[in-house]
């Protein structure tokens, strides 16, 4: 351009177009998943309702047995050598999330409750350096607020009877 066209112009280049972001149909599409999604979530048929009538500890998913299964949950401390079980949630299919504490933790490979007639019974597994497959079978004496029973210590292939006393 010349001087005197520049000039004229003001002295400015003609800019150029602005082309539209790549990244905006993106934007829309990942909207419009997100709302189908919630659409469809919305219209799932929830599960049905369980009997709550039952109150017998007998009759399983009733109410006094899970709160009998909840009373497992809790931090138990065996008094003969200060080994602690603690129970953080006892599931209704049996399965118990727990720990072992020696005062290290020791890997419980197996933690699990169940019902023998109107007794709580828990079952405890332990797979580690120095506990091979040593086992707990204790009973829940609610009257106490203890756990009774028996370890089996794997590598001396001994039985001893114990017990767990709740902490507070």
């Amino acid at each position: 351009m010349s001087k005197q066209k520049r000039k004229r112009d003001g002295g400015q280049k003609p800019s150029p177009p602005v082309p539209k972001p790549k990244w905006v149909p993106w934007i829309v599409g990942g909207v419009v998943v997100l709302a189908a999604i919630a659409v469809f979530a919305m219209f799932q048929p929830s599960p049905p309702p369980q009997s709550t009538s039952a109150l017998s500890p007998d009759v399983p998913g009733s109410r006094v047995e899970r709160r009998n299964e909840e009373r497992l949950v809790g931090r138990w401390l065996r008094p003969d050598g200060g080994y602690v079980l603690e129970i953080r949630r006892a599931q209704a299919d049996g399965r118990l999330d727990a720990a072992y504490l020696n005062p290290r933790p020791i890997h419980v490979a197996r933690a699990e409750w169940r019902r023998e007639g109107g007794d709580l019974r828990v079952f405890i597994e332990l797979r580690d350096v120095n506990y091979p497959g040593s086992t707990y079978t204790l009973g829940f004496s609610p009257e106490q607020d203890r756990l009774v029973g028996a370890y089996f210590q794997a590598a001396l292939q001994q039985t001893l009877e114990v017990e767990f006393v709740r902490q507070k």
